[in-house]
């Protein structure tokens, strides 16, 4: 590991004129402007010398107070430059350099009642920029509110753009592609329901924002090491083409309460002509801090399955009984009700998917609905929900707890809060120990529904501290956190590793609310991924739901071939294998990949990129020598093409190729697919079809003579 900061030079201007100073990246590629004029703060940023952002206005406003805005007077600057290698507890490469160019503005107004200072802190990797401001210690400004932060990013152009509305409470949207200038008009198209959401603009979208230039040019909007502040949207003057932060508002409309010293998250632009380096860019997990958990040996990747799909789908219920219409948790004599005869969550039923984890190698098993009171969980604005340790009758919770540990099966805990987040915070600390005492080291968390207490967002300060105490608390415990309907991620598991995953937008489950766009997961790993993990909860075999659920019509569209590859695409130390156990003993030949595939990764190579269209991406197991090929597509057939110039010279690797069938289609032929084998070295090339909706997966290992005799040479 190296690490270097050198201050190398301080430039001082006084008085009214023009402060201008210029930052470049390590690999010179990248350069940022800084500008002082009369008294406004300005950034832009260049790439190849081509304009990526124009003339940017930087400032905060505040309430009841003069704000920083303008009337800056007086400047300075210091430079620095910072290179290490950090190696992070899990991730898709074993270690990730941090290498920026840094420049510290320190800005001040020199008014006739008080001086007050504004620094904007400005780091330049070699693929895109972070900053921030910083709020130093000074007599003229301790405790301040924040009314809106007025961060500019100046668009060249009218891009186009891979976006989803701005919301105060969900990111659970399918992304719409258009160009900026259309957003106004397709906006209450993209508005789709959901059980809370609040939207604020008919030009306002959410971070990350991927954008396209129609001169190749691909920029990532987006934040990293969201605490103690409010979630950033982008508000997007359509005229001037000028996106601007807009904050999350608190129940009564402020938008973060503040303290000298202190800082704002990072904004991020990651910016390259090859959208494969959007992908391969660490610049939001380098923004965060090392880790803050010494000993993280018990934070371990984990493949699982559960009782879960089958709830989702309707064919199973969370609820024990219907026999009530309000359950009153310390008066409700559960054993007395009769059971509804679809409970998922009974000892029998869980027992069934031990038996299949266990015999399938996977590490363990979720069970949602195995705690009381889920009669009436949802809508009531009800604030003592769940206690989190009281089982239903028919889940015997210590003979399944002494089960899964004869099998040798961990069971996942999980925690549904229905966003009565003050009564969760009551219960934590006896849930967590609870979970230590009977085996659970991973929570599945969930905020479904709208906020209590009432008027409170997801996105709010307020809700961010929470998630962030809830990480803290259960990192006191050694518990691992797979939180659902948070805050969407912005690197803070490089700080807090034991934040496993994350939901944080739309997910596999929607494909059983009606589907979602078959290139979803093309967009996906360009938008929501660029924070940190996402259990996605892939490996759907049937497409059909009505199959599983008479009752509902909805179709998962996507075909086998392209939910093998969701593996290594959508990128998780936390993956399920979602789908119910049968489907998977029904193609147990496809399902081999699935027991196969890691979780943990030394490399990864971004092979093609397109946002929106396509992706291919190989990785290498953590500390062996196979690789894993995931490819997948979007609305229209293509050809992939790519070489296996990753693996090692000199050596002989068999490949297993999961392919669509020629005729696959996402909507009439999802099942279709094929197998084969074939001998590949680092020379080898492959073209190969990925159907609309589809794609592919490979595993490769590495082969003796014997192993190869017979197969195809690629």
């Amino acid at each position: 590991m190296k690490k270097l900061f050198l201050s190398t030079l301080i430039l001082i201007f006084w008085a009214f004129g023009v402060f201008a100073q210029t930052l470049k990246s390590p690999n010179g590629l990248l350069e940022l402007n800084f500008e002082l004029k009369e008294g406004i703060p300005y950034y832009e940023l260049n790439y190849k010398n081509k304009e990526v952002l124009l003339p940017s206005k930087l400032g905060l406003q505040l309430k009841n107070q003069n704000s920083f805005l303008e009337g800056f007077e007086s400047s300075h600057a210091e430079y620095g430059t910072f290179d290490e290698t950090w190696e992070p507890v899990w991730g898709e490469e074993k270690s990730i350099r941090n290498h920026y160019n840094e420049m510290l503005v320190t800005l001040q107004q020199d008014d006739a009642h008080q001086k007050r200072i504004l620094s904007i802190r400005f780091r330049l990797f070699d693929d895109g920029l972070g900053f921030r401001y910083e709020f130093p210690a000074q007599p003229n400004l301790a405790h301040f509110v924040i009314k809106e932060e007025k961060t500019q990013f100046a668009m060249t152009g009218d891009h186009k753009a891979f976006w989803i509305a701005g919301d105060y409470d969900t990111q659970e949207y399918d992304y719409t592609e258009s160009r900026l200038s259309e957003i106004r008009n397709l906006m209450e198209q993209a508005i789709t329901a959901n059980v809370s959401q609040t939207s604020f603009s008919p030009t306002g979208v959410q971070t990350a924002l991927m954008m396209k230039t129609d001169d190749g040019l691909y920029i990532n909007l987006h934040e990293a090491a969201l605490v103690n502040y409010s979630t950033m949207h982008l508000n997007l003057d359509d005229k001037k083409m000028i996106f601007e932060s807009w904050l999350t508002p608190d129940a009564i409309g402020d938008k973060g309460y503040l303290q000298a010293p202190g800082q704002t998250p990072w904004r991020t632009v990651i910016v390259s002509d090859d959208a494969r380096e959007i992908l391969a860019s660490r610049i939001t997990y380098n923004l965060n801090e090392p880790s803050k958990i010494e000993d993280t040996s018990w934070i371990r990747p984990m493949k699982y399955v559960g009782v879960w799909w089958e709830m989702i789908t309707g064919k199973s219920s969370w609820a024990y009984t219907n026999d009530f219409a309000a359950v009153a948790l310390e008066a409700t004599d559960f054993k007395k009700a009769k059971p509804n005869g679809i409970h998922g969550a009974t000892t029998e039923n869980v027992r069934k998917y031990i038996d299949f984890a266990a015999q399938h190698g996977f590490d363990g098993v979720l069970v949602e609905g195995w705690n009381i009171g889920w009669e009436d969980w949802f809508g009531n604005s009800k604030d003592y929900v769940f206690d989190f340790v009281t089982p239903y009758p028919d889940f015997d919770l210590e003979w399944i707890r002494d089960y899964a540990q004869s099998k040798g099966v961990e069971m996942i805990m999980h925690h549904e809060t229905s966003a009565s987040v003050r009564n969760y915070e009551r219960h934590l600390d006896r849930a967590y120990q609870f979970m230590k005492d009977n085996g659970y080291n991973a929570v599945k968390s969930g905020y479904v529904g709208d906020i209590l207490p009432r008027g409170e967002n997801h996105y709010s300060q307020w809700l961010v501290n929470h998630y962030q105490y809830a990480l803290e608390k259960a990192a006191e415990y050694q518990v691992m956190v797979n939180a659902h309907e948070a805050v969407r991620p912005t690197g803070i598991a490089r700080t807090y590793p034991n934040l496993i995953a994350n939901e944080s937008a739309r997910g596999t489950e929607y494909q059983a609310f009606g589907g979602s766009k078959p290139n979803h997961v093309t967009v996906l790993p360009f938008t929501r991924q660029i924070g940190g993990p996402m259990d996605y909860t892939p490996g759907i075999f049937e497409m059909d739901i009505s199959k599983i659920n008479p009752d509902n019509d909805s179709w998962v569209n996507s075909t086998l071939a392209n939910q093998l590859a969701l593996y290594v695409t959508m990128y998780s130390p936390l993956q399920m294998a979602a789908d119910l156990p049968e489907n998977y003993e029904r193609f147990p030949d496809a399902f081999q990949f699935i027991k196969d595939v890691a979780i943990d990764w030394d490399i990864s190579h971004y092979l093609e990129a397109e946002p929106g269209y396509y992706l291919t991406i190989a990785r290498k197991a953590k500390g062996k020598n196979e690789w894993f090929v995931g490819n997948v597509n979007g609305n229209a057939s293509r050809i992939s093409e790519i070489a296996f110039d990753f693996l090692e010279p000199g050596k002989t690797y068999v490949a297993t190729i999961y392919a669509d069938h020629q005729d696959a289609h996402y909507k009439n032929n999802p099942q279709a697919y094929t197998i084969k084998k074939v001998a590949v070295t680092h020379k080898s090339k492959l073209r190969q079809l990925s159907a609309p909706g589809g794609g592919y997966a490979i595993s490769i290992r590495e082969a003796s003579k014997e192993d190869v005799r017979g197969l195809k040479k690629l």
